[in-house]
Formats: structure tokens, C-alpha cells, sequence
């Protein structure tokens, strides 16, 4: 169906929009990678002119009234979800005034950048006095958002993340959780305390582990033509489908968490390398949310990253990095991907014990966002849960406590539920791929992952923003998110 005026007018301003992202993702990621310490306040006032630029662009009152006017037209389905997508923007835009917008983006710069020595030093007292500021604006923008939605104010940034779902939701799927976890936990290290691991011993050369990191990605399908491998603070992936920037961190002393972060952050490249082109430019063409993001992330990080097939692959790769090890040999690799053992550090922590880590901060930032702590509140609760649930003692230690995570520096609040949601989902897909593919485990680990690829780009790359986040799930896997099956993977891989 051909386009129809009001609609080819939407098409052509997002099309503009998409590209003004572009550059503020690629800015972004230069500010977290290339760019010299003494850049960032003027890099901070350009992204935050650019924030401004894109906010004035959505709030513009003409493209309401070309959205009203588009929907009384003649559209198919695909152009209609299209629509839809375009309509939820311009809402989320026009609930924020733009001094709002430009604070929240300078208040965010800065707490961010000073974090990143703060951090080392240990300095919460430091860090307090910028996140003081961020916590006061996400609570003025998540009032703002709650008032039109009728929600709570943390449902509101929720929203923002993963659309329809909401945190009675999610408080439900991780008090489940949390009914078994500890329990699954305790059986699963006395199983492993009777089984040995050799710990790899280095140093390991950081081009030796850039190499390695490489080569895995060149197998997981990386398009090298439209992306590219760095170095961060803390590992993400940032860029544009047409040009994926991800990256990751190096420790001489230990490659195994670089490497299995660099698969992370592969599988957020490849789902934005693969959505497609015909959509590109358009907010149908967007990934679906994050919580979907992140279920490709950690398809590729646990499901298959740690398969022991994929392991006894990479092995080869490992020695011809590192030398010949008995830590090398693929049995070990796969005891050493899978050992579990609580520990401070989120992104380090083993696949069992890490829901406890996101169950922490989904709880810490939703009282603080709803009012009912305070930013000074943080280190004793933090405190007090990470005993209750890990067993680990983190007073005093801010650095690998409440300071190690940046997505609180730039206020981005109700993200951190969608890493568990991520995983839940990821499960969900390898039970219905292992369902409709019996001898899909027999292909990993004969080196063929042509079956994961394929049934991911079908159902969920392929999909980009079509469908609702509830409706895609139920597509690609026959019923709506089901918990049952990430704890069925995690007994089967842990106790099996």
C-alpha cells in the first residue's frame, strides 16, 4: 500500500529524528572510549544541545496534529504498529518540559564522568554530592510521567525500558524467584565443592585477549564491516544498527570475564546488526525494549556462551592465545564458566547468583525513586541485602557495592529489571528451539550455530518493533513469559 500524505509526513520527520540519534550515540560512545578527560564538559553541553534538539523535534505541536491526522487513514498493519511506535515517542516526549530535558542530560554528564574516579577511590561521600541531583530529576521526570499514566512513579521510568510491564509484575516473578534461588544456590556449591577447577594462571596480554575476542566474535556472526570491538569503563553496546560500537575491559590477571562479556555484548551488536533495513530510520525498525535486548545478550552470554559444546570450540582458540594449560581443556572451561560462588561485582557474577544481584537493585531504586529513601540511604541497604541474599559482606566497600554499576550515574532508573527478564525470556526461547530442534545441542557442539542465528532472526531480529513485547514473546515461543522455564534451565544446567 502506497504511503498517504499525513503518514509520508511522520516517515520523513522520524526519519530525521533517527538520524540526529545516530550522532548523539555515536558522541556518546566516543565520550566513554576516545575522548580525552579535559573533553567532557564540552561534550556534555553538545549532547545536551542535541537532547534539546531531538526533544523540541518530538514536541513540536505540528506532530501531534500529523499523528491525529494519520490515524484516520487508510494504513496496513505494519504501517499502524508503525503509528503506534511513533505515537508512544511523541507521548513520552511532550510529558517533559525541555529545561527538564537539558538538566537531566548535564546532571547526568557529570555524575557520570566523576564517577568513573570516584569509583576506584572508593569515594561515596564524592559521588553523593552530583547523585543527589540526578535522583532529584529522575524523581521530578518520573512524577511527571506517572501523573499522565496513572502509575506509579517508578512504574513510569519501567515504561521506559520494557513498555507493559509494570513492578507489581515484576516483584511477583522475582519473589518467586526468590523462594527458590537461595535454596537452588546453597545445592548447587555443595554439589561443586566435591568437583575440582583448575583456575587458569597468567597474566594474560591484553592484545593477546583482544585477539581471542576477536576471533569469537568473527564466529558469532560480528559484521565487522558495521561495528567495531573497544575499550570501557564498563562494558555496552552503543552505536547504530548501520555501525554497532560495543565494548568491553581487560584484566591481565584473569581473561575469562572479558572474553564472556565481549559474547555479551556480541549478541546486543547482532540483534541491532540484523533488524531490518526496510524498517531502518523508523521506530518500527527499533529494537523491541530492553528487557527483549538483553534476552539476546544472554542467548548468546549463558545459553550459548556457556554450552560446554561451545566451550570445547573456543578452547582451541583459548591455547592458541594462551599456551597450553590444563585449565585449557574443555571439561574445565565449562566447570570454570559455571562455577558458582557468590561475589561483589554484577556483571561478574556466575548465572546462578546473578538474579540476586538485579532482584537488590531492582528493590533499592524502586523505594528510591517512590520516596521512600534517600540517596544516603543506599549503602546501608545495600549492605543489609547483599548479606541476606548472597551471603556477602559489603560494608565500607563502596567500590565493589553501591558505586560499581554506572546506570544510576545518568539516572537511567527501572533498567537494571531488565537483565532478569532478559534471562527469562532467553530460556524461554532455547525450550522452544530445543522443542521444535532436538538435535540443536548436537549442532553447537559440532561448531554449527546456524540454528540459533536462524530461529533468532526469524522470531525476534527480523521482528524489530512490530509486535507488543507480550504479543513478540508469545509469537516466537507459543505463551506469554513463563518463569518455569529459566529455573528448568538453571537445575538442568547446574544439577543435571
Amino acid at each position: 500500500m502506497p504511503h498517504t500524505p499525513a503518514f509520508q509526513e511522520l516517515t520523513g520527520r522520524f526519519q530525521r529524528l533517527y538520524r540526529f540519534e545516530h550522532l548523539q550515540a555515536i558522541a556518546g560512545w566516543d565520550q566513554a572510549t576516545m575522548m580525552p578527560a579535559k573533553g567532557n564538559d564540552a561534550r556534555a553541553a553538545a549532547l545536551a544541545e542535541l537532547s534539546l534538539l531531538i526533544h523540541g523535534q518530538l514536541t513540536d505541536p505540528a506532530l501531534g496534529e500529523t499523528i491525529h491526522r494519520a490515524e484516520d487513514e487508510a494504513l496496513d498493519d505494519e504501517q499502524r504498529a508503525d503509528l503506534r511506535e511513533m505515537r508512544r515517542q511523541w507521548e513520552a516526549a511532550n510529558l517533559l518540559p525541555e529545561a527538564l530535558v537539558e538538566a537531566k542530560s548535564l546532571a547526568g554528564a557529570r555524575c557520570e564522568h566523576a564517577w568513573r574516579s570516584q569509583r576506584p577511590a572508593n569515594d561515596w561521600a564524592g559521588f553523593l554530592e552530583n547523585f543527589r541531583e540526578v535522583v532529584r530529576l529522575s524523581r521530578e521526570e518520573a512524577k511527571l510521567r506517572a501523573d499522565a499514566l496513572g502509575v506509579s512513579p517508578y512504574d513510569a521510568l519501567i515504561y521506559q525500558y520494557e513498555p507493559g510491564m509494570n513492578s507489581a509484575e515484576i516483584e511477583r516473578i522475582f519473589g518467586e524467584v526468590k523462594t527458590w534461588l537461595p535454596g537452588l544456590i546453597a545445592q548447587v556449591r555443595a554439589k561443586q565443592a566435591n568437583e575440582a577447577v583448575i583456575a587458569p594462571v597468567g597474566p594474560f596480554a591484553i592484545d593477546k585477549q583482544r585477539a581471542l575476542g576477536l576471533e569469537v566474535m568473527a564466529r558469532l556472526g560480528f559484521d565487522f564491516d558495521g561495528g567495531r570491538l573497544d575499550v570501557s569503563a564498563h562494558p555496552f553496546s552503543g552505536g547504530t544498527p548501520e555501525d554497532s560500537r560495543i565494548t568491553t575491559r581487560y584484566n591481565e590477571a584473569d581473561f575469562t570475564q572479558s572474553l564472556m562479556g565481549i559474547v555479551h555484548e556480541t549478541g546486543h551488536a547482532r540483534y541491532e546488526q540484523n533488524l531490518p533495513r526496510h524498517w531502518l530510520g523508523q521506530p518500527i525498525g527499533l529494537a523491541r525494549s530492553m528487557g527483549v535486548h538483553e534476552s539476546q545478550s544472554l542467548s548468546f552470554e549463558m545459553q550459548l556462551g556457556r554450552h560446554p559444546g561451545f566451550l570445547a570450540q573456543v578452547a582451541p582458540l583459548i591455547r592458541a592465545q594462551f599456551g597450553e594449560q590444563p585449565a585449557f581443556e574443555p571439561d574445565n572451561l565449562a566447570r570454570l564458566y559455571t562455577r558458582v560462588e557468590p561475589g561483589y561485582i554484577r556483571v561478574d557474577a556466575d548465572e546462578l547468583t546473578y538474579p540476586a544481584h538485579v532482584i537488590l537493585r531492582f528493590e533499592i531504586e524502586r523505594a528510591l525513586i517512590d520516596g521512600e529513601i534517600e540517596a544516603e540511604d543506599i549503602p546501608a541497604l545495600w549492605d543489609e541485602k547483599m548479606q541476606a541474599y548472597l551471603g556477602v559482606d559489603t560494608r565500607g566497600n563502596y567500590r565493589d557495592g553501591c558505586l560499581q554499576d554506572i546506570h544510576w550515574t545518568d539516572g537511567s532508573f527501572g533498567y537494571f529489571p531488565s537483565y532478569t527478564l532478559g534471562a527469562m525470556y532467553a530460556a524461554q526461547y532455547f525450550a522452544t528451539l530445543r522443542r521444535q530442534q532436538p538435535d540443536v545441542d548436537a549442532r553447537i557442539a559440532a561448531g554449527d550455530y546456524a540454528p540459533v542465528f536462524d530461529w533468532l532472526n526469524a522470531n525476534i531480529w527480523s521482528q524489530a518493533s512490530r509486535w507488543e513485547t507480550p504479543e513478540l514473546i508469545r509469537r516466537a515461543t507459543g505463551e506469554a513469559l513463563n518463569p518455569v522455564h529459566f529455573r528448568a534451565h538453571l537445575e538442568a544446567r547446574y544439577l543435571g
